[in-house]
């Protein structure tokens, strides 16, 4: 460490301007035309044509290499591992998006085949997911809820909800919002967007998958406490439905809560186990599956449906639904809704993604994720699916039970085949109350992100704030209305950001070629005569007035008033030069030269403007603009106006750290012209600084050349 610290560094050179840098580095300026990329993108070749083929279909890629030696055990285990924990997670998903249990176990058979062949993760697993759930419920309900199927009974002489209808009409909702989602998310891959994500930040996702959750909660209530409460739809529908269960939670089937509470606390003891076994077992317990096991047989022997009034799973018919186009009538209704789950269950999808190629050191497209979530929710719909993405709980047991490869994907959708088939209606006597059990206890995880708030507190407030604004959101505005007004906020943090940076005046590390903000350090000294101003953020047209007027404020120097006084004293000059003018012809003066000296002073009143400069004001400025990324034409405008307003009183203005694309901005903004040319804009703040010194000491001809001291490291 010792003798890095005294290890320095010397360098001369002469003062380099943009100009000259280019000039050196003989700057290109050939730019490829929009026709020649699209000629480039269109061409076609061998190579072309295998890489396009091997990226749109990565199993015929990878599943040629397929190790079996190295894979095939913990796919196998992995598979069977995750395809058991489908069965409980579909099913009681299901609920949450309003459509018969059933549904649930397709969802997670059809799009996970699709995902097999498409997709490029090697670990996530793809099924059904609660987030998604309550996104597809909450449009399911607002488009097809019970009022819109009641039948009069003449027996009971009351209406009767028609369950068939309803049920069969919100299937049919659900496939079209479905199908139409994976439509935009397909879209969106075909144009290389899966850009899209980075507007998701992790707080914002973390805040809207905790508010999800609660809507997840409070949907699930009824099964809890076996009520049944009006549905609300819309904004504040969350507050209307916790206040509607407030006020009939006396009407709670006391059968239905004992069955909720018992569950509950099983699968929380149960999971408890799992983690103080998990480094023991080689696998971990199937709680769930033990308990909807457990549950069915105890409700089968005791009939809690008969004689306690338990509600149950009912009829799950054997076998696959036949292929149905959905229906197209119902897109117009619904395309805000698809949008919104496409982007949502991509965003949850290419994060944990991300998260696993990483640690196992392989690559993600995104793109072709995009496809692939696409092409598994468009052709799901077809086969009544709703719409999927990853879960959380289910990637962690494949990953952890040895899953490496998509291999394990394919085995657990196998399963669930196989479930579907032949063992399906054995769960008809499952009371729906453990399926919510289920779903509250697998929650936990979204419920711990609570903790976000103090450590996002204590590291970044914006991002808390993001957060906190973003749960409250969704749970005001509901998921859909709840991620669009998220991301909007998000985006204002953004601008609000920008347009409220950190200006700073620089000052010189002493004996380096290095300059920091004179507010943080105690050692850095101003350049003499020499003003270093820098912004922290971009400049363009949101804060372009701002940087103008802090400029003014951190160099003391009111432009408005020094170009005002000096307009004046123009004026009064130009005034009395006429005066001289009139004095002169009146007394037939032919040369105004000739004319005494005294006398002239003692007839006319003769306004000097000095030459030399105020000694207060800086000779020069220095704008920094390194972390300037780009220019529109409001912030070139302002650049040219501060050199304009700050020469014409004497102090030259240059900029330094521009990076090309910037200058590029200036150039095409009409920055340069005869009298402005890269001369003013150099590489570096010192070289900038160097310049100034130079101009006020050495004529322009004579050569210059800068030194960098030697500088301790």
């Amino acid at each position: 460490m010792e003798e890095r610290r005294r290890a320095g560094y010397n360098v001369q050179r002469e003062i380099l301007d943009e100009g000259a840098v280019d000039e050196m580095a003989e700057k290109s300026d050939s730019k490829t035309s929009l026709s020649e990329k699209l000629k480039k993108s269109m061409r076609c070749s061998g190579p072309r044509v295998k890489s396009c083929l091997l990226g749109s279909f990565p199993v015929v890629s990878w599943l040629p290499r397929y190790s079996i030696r190295e894979n095939a055990l913990g796919d196998l285990v992995s598979g069977i591992s995750v395809g058991i924990m489908h069965l409980p997670q579909g099913m009681a998903y299901a609920l949450l998006a309003s459509v018969p249990p059933v549904f649930g176990l397709y969802s997670s058979f059809y799009p996970v085949l699709i995902y097999f062949i498409f997709g490029t993760s090697k670990h996530i697993s793809i099924g059904t997911y609660a987030v998604m759930s309550v996104m597809i419920g909450g449009v399911i309900e607002r488009l097809a809820p019970d009022s819109n199927f009641m039948d009069w009974d003449n027996v009971t002489n009351s209406s009767q909800v028609n369950f068939d209808l309803r049920d069969a009409e919100r299937v049919r909702v659900a496939a079209a919002v479905t199908f139409l989602s994976g439509i935009f998310q397909i879209i969106l891959g075909l144009v290389q967007f899966g850009f899209v994500v980075t507007y998701l930040s992790e707080p914002l996702v973390r805040g809207y998958t905790t508010g999800a959750a609660i809507h997840v909660i409070v949907s699930q209530l009824k099964y809890t406490f076996g009520i049944s409460p009006r549905r609300f739809n819309g904004p504040f529908s969350l507050i209307y439905t916790v206040l509607e269960i407030c006020s009939i939670i006396t009407e709670t089937n006391i059968g239905t809560l004992v069955v909720s509470i018992v569950a509950i606390i099983g699968l929380i003891l149960a999971k408890e186990l799992n983690a103080y076994l998990s480094k023991k077992l080689p696998v971990p317990i199937p709680v769930e599956l033990i308990g909807i096991v457990v549950a069915t047989v105890i409700s089968w022997q005791v009939d809690l449906r008969a004689k306690y009034g338990v509600e149950v799973v009912g009829l799950i018919p054997s076998g696959l639904q036949p292929p149905v186009l959905p229906t197209a009538s119902l897109f117009s209704q619904v395309i805000g809704d698809a949008f919104a789950l496409a982007v949502v269950g991509y965003g949850i999808a290419i994060s944990l993604g991300r998260i696993f190629a990483l640690k196992y050191g392989y690559k993600v497209d995104s793109n072709q994720e995009l496809i692939a979530l696409g092409l598994s929710n468009s052709i799901g719909g077809i086969f009544q699916c709703f719409a999927i993405s990853c879960s959380m709980s289910r990637t962690m047991v494949q990953e952890s039970t040895g899953g490496k490869t998509q291999v394990a994907g394919a085995l657990s959708a196998i399963i669930i085949l196989f479930i579907t088939l032949w063992i399906g209606r054995l769960f008809e006597d499952l009371p729906k109350a453990v399926l919510a059990a289920i779903i509250f206890v697998n929650l936990h995880g979204m419920m711990k992100q609570f903790l976000d708030i103090p450590a996002l507190w204590r590291s970044n407030k914006v991002d808390m704030l993001v957060w906190v604004v973003t749960f409250i959101f969704t749970i005001l505005f509901n998921p859909d209305l709840g991620l669009a007004a998220s991301i909007g906020f998000s985006m204002l943090t953004v601008i609000f950001r920008t347009q409220l940076p950190t200006y700073s005046i620089l000052g010189q590390v002493p004996d380096t070629d290095i300059y920091r903000p004179l507010e943080g350090y105690n050692q850095v000294k101003r350049v003499p005569g020499i003003l270093i101003f820098r912004s922290s953020a971009t400049l363009y047209f949101a804060n372009a007035e701002m940087y103008q007027e802090a400029l003014g404020e951190k160099s003391g120097i009111d432009i408005t008033k020094f170009l005002s006084a000096k307009k004046k004293l123009e004026a009064k000059r130009k005034r009395h030069e006429k005066k001289n003018a009139k004095k002169a012809a009146k007394n037939n003066a032919v040369d105004m030269e000739e004319v005494p000296e005294r006398e002239d002073q003692k007839d006319i009143a003769v306004i000097e403007v000095e030459d030399e400069p105020d000694p207060s004001l800086p000779r020069a400025i220095v704008l920094d603009l390194s972390p300037v990324n780009f220019l529109d034409t409001v912030g070139v405008k302002a650049l040219r106006s501060i050199q304009k307003d700050y020469g014409e009183i004497g102090i030259e203005v240059v900029l330094a750290c521009c990076q090309t694309v910037v200058v590029d901005n200036m150039q095409t903004g009409g920055f340069f012209n005869d009298k402005v040319t890269k001369a003013c804009l150099f590489s570096s703040v010192h070289d900038a600084v160097l310049h100034c010194q130079s101009a006020r000491t050495h004529s322009q001809d004579e050569a210059m050349c800068c030194e960098i001291p030697s500088t301790h490291l």
